[in-house]
């Protein structure tokens, strides 16, 4: 394998036509914390991870295996793609592109990345909002069925930005679940909020009650990985995307 190739090895045989939810470390690390509640509430299997030689020399140990930080769960109706490492900023076009690049061989029906938009008045929003964008006009309009409010104009930076934008090259069906969160916080309510829009859009009914009870829990567990993550965001110029006026529908 050349040092820049990036290649996801299957354990287990995945079918063309999959639907796969990504959650990447982002904002308030809210699609790492969510895709974390999807694996564990539909008991999902691990079937393939991400290899790459320019990834940090970083395993997950469990049960005294070495894992892949960077790994596909499964059943045959969903599969999860989540990362429990901050992915480092200058290799984060190419871990992206190489996923994408294995979701188009597999010709996925739909992909959906769930994170978070930083907004600086976090503390004091009640009921957090969830905004939307896609990769084409017709996965925009089923956003817009569902009720999602659509992100008009404005920046977006980091890993939903480059997973919309290969599979528009590509021509992959995708969207991105965006909710109000805390730019360095670990956000589980955010997490919450993105479960149940997916829900509503993949006509699931994943509990987040949990999710929410434990949420100091959550937040205590995933402080070092969300500073790991700002740094990396910081170089991603991820707080451009307070820049631009009117980013928000109001």
């Amino acid at each position: 394998m050349s040092g820049e190739e990036v290649r996801v090895i299957e354990y287990r045989d995945v079918p063309e036509g999959i639907r796969i939810v990504c959650g990447l470390p982002d904002i308030g690390l809210v699609g790492v914390i969510a895709t974390a509640h999807i694996i564990y509430k539909l008991k999902l299997k691990e079937v393939a991870y991400v290899d790459a030689d320019l990834l940090p020399p970083i395993v997950i140990l469990e049960n005294g295996l070495p894992k892949s930080p960077i790994r596909i769960f499964g059943n045959k109706d969903l599969f999860v793609l989540s990362s429990e490492i901050a992915i480092p900023s200058n290799i984060i076009n190419l871990i992206v592109k190489g996923i994408i690049d294995w979701v188009w061989k597999k010709k996925a029906e739909k992909v959906l990345t769930l994170g978070g938009i930083p907004v600086p008045n976090r503390h004091e929003i009640e009921k957090l909002r969830i905004f939307g964008a896609a990769s084409d006009e017709t996965t925009l309009k089923k956003l817009v069925e569902n009720e999602i409010e659509i992100l008009q104009r404005g920046f977006l930076v980091g890993p939903q930005a480059l997973i919309l934008k290969y599979c528009a090259e590509r021509s992959i069906p995708a969207m991105a679940l965006l909710a109000e969160a805390f730019y360095n916080y670990p956000d589980p309510e955010a997490s919450s909020v993105v479960i149940q829009a997916l829900n509503k859009i993949m006509n699931m009914n994943i509990d987040v009650s949990e999710l929410i009870e434990k949420g100091e829990e959550v937040r205590l567990a995933m402080r070092d990985m969300m500073r790991r993550t700002q740094t990396e965001l910081m170089r991603m110029r991820k707080s451009q995307e307070y820049d631009v006026p009117g980013f928000y529908i109001r």
